[in-house]
């Protein structure tokens, strides 16, 4: 059921380890949510990214999205968001001149969320 979407500049194609990260995001999420759905991941290279940087430095951005069926304490979703930047900077080197702004947001999926397996 996890709905997990990861939008990422595209200066960090190659230093952005996205198997490894997702071979080891989809358990923690599952584990930290107890949920036995299939974990989902969308990778999204943005064509631009802009981050409000007032001295002009080149930075690079990532985003991380977790869609959770309603229900989980606010709480969870902020310590998972947390656990899951650990787990971004862990597959993601730096990139020489450029700062990478890292965030992440556990939400609720809206009530209108389907999904279907197979034919």
């Amino acid at each position: 059921m996890p709905h997990i979407t990861v939008d990422y500049s595209p200066q960090l194609a190659d230093s952005f380890d996205r198997p490894g990260f997702v071979r080891e995001l989809h358990p923690l999420v599952r584990e930290w949510v107890a949920s036995r759905g299939v974990c989902k991941t969308f990778f999204r290279q943005a064509a631009e990214t802009w981050v409000d940087d007032a001295d002009g430095q080149l930075t690079a951005f990532v985003h991380i999205a977790i869609g959770l069926l309603p229900g989980r304490p606010e709480g969870l979703k902020a310590r998972l968001s947390e656990e899951v930047l650990r787990l971004l900077d862990k597959h993601l080197r730096p990139v020489l001149g450029r700062q990478v702004v890292r965030s992440a947001e556990v939400r609720d999926l809206t009530p209108s969320y389907r999904l279907r397996t197979g034919w």
